[in-house]
């Protein structure tokens, strides 16, 4: 499989909003991409393969933004993500910088975090989990 492909446009909150923070992006971030906290304080894209801490994800823009733009996250609940989803489908955080990928995809090194289950076609019901664990 591959990273889901997602129109940033259609990325939005379900009608049972969803928990929501307001933070500071530390570069650019668009429409559903994935997120963790840098230690600066900012908001940057999370990867699966690169260090423990930019797995660490805390949720999923609903809101684009730039270097020291505020921007709103989604951190649990259900979101409209953009993309075509499999129902039942656990998904994780890719390797890719910000981008969302089926389980299957982890391979050894990366990181896993759990971005959330998809209860229809193009919702996601997001719960985010930075386990910590590393793909032997």
């Amino acid at each position: 499989m591959a990273d889901l492909a997602i129109t940033a446009l259609n990325v939005a909150m379900h009608a049972t909003a969803p928990s929501t923070s307001l933070v500071v992006y530390g570069e650019d971030v668009t429409h559903g991409q994935v997120v963790y906290r840098h230690t600066d304080g900012t908001h940057k894209l999370a990867k699966s393969g690169g260090t423990k801490a930019e797995a660490a994800a805390v949720g999923i823009a609903l809101t684009p933004g730039g270097a020291n733009d505020s921007g709103i996250i989604a951190q649990k609940g259900s979101i409209d993500l953009g993309a075509t989803l499999t129902v039942g489908e656990i998904y994780v955080l890719s390797e890719t910088a910000g981008a969302i990928a089926p389980e299957a995809d982890l391979v050894t090194g990366d990181y896993v975090t759990i971005l959330g289950v998809a209860s229809a076609a193009d919702q996601l019901e997001l719960n985010v989990n930075p386990t910590g664990v590393q793909v032997p």
